[in-house]
């Protein structure tokens, strides 16, 4: 199953595409583990990616999805894949489709996690208190929901349009969030 997980920041996208991965016994691909792990590695598109963020600027899409590229080219993606949090943007949607359309693998299914505004904030407000990440400060926070709305979240619509998004609450203990997304594909297969 070739499936990709959409959400605002803190709606549990890393943590369901674990899950996922185990239950299903696919890949789970994050782009932002992808690029740090090129630019680690000094891969030629790690190479590039480094210049660009040494630069303080934003990787293009066109390495992130040369990245996205060389993953997916990989024997363990083959039986399916979890893309976490990409694309994040129209533009990126339809590079994504020309991709897998390319290479034969296209998306089963995409399944947003519907979870309000003030819940994000107080599960970024916890994780900043446990983890210091720089991220979940509740101003950043609040910086990353306006993005999301104005660029992420026409995806959905975008995915909506050709029939495979499903849309999951995401609120709740996590193994019950993971039990309607693991519902949801489930209906979708049997579709």
């Amino acid at each position: 199953m070739r499936i990709v997980l959409l959400g605002a920041p803190g709606s549990g996208k890393g943590t369901q595409a674990k899950r996922l991965k185990v239950e299903l016994g696919i890949a789970h691909i994050s782009t932002g583990d992808l690029l740090r792990a090129a630019v680690k590695d000094g891969t030629p598109l790690g190479l590039k990616a480094k210049a660009v963020m040494e630069a303080g600027q934003l990787v293009s899409d066109q390495i992130v999805l040369g990245l996205l590229e060389e993953r997916l080219a990989q024997p363990d993606t083959q039986s399916g894949f979890i893309l976490d949090g990409y694309p994040r943007n129209l533009a990126q949607a339809g590079a994504l489709d020309d991709l897998l359309a390319r290479i034969r693998q296209p998306l089963d299914a995409v399944v947003k996690l519907n979870v309000p505004d003030a819940d994000i904030v107080r599960r970024c407000e916890l994780r900043f208190a446990q983890e210091h990440r720089a991220d979940d400060n509740p101003a950043t926070v609040r910086r990353r929901l306006a993005v999301y709305a104005e660029q992420t979240a026409p995806v959905a619509d975008f995915y909506s349009r050709r029939g495979i998004l499903t849309e999951v609450d995401g609120v709740g203990p996590i193994e019950s969030i993971g039990d309607r997304v693991l519902d949801a594909l489930r209906s979708r297969v049997r579709a």
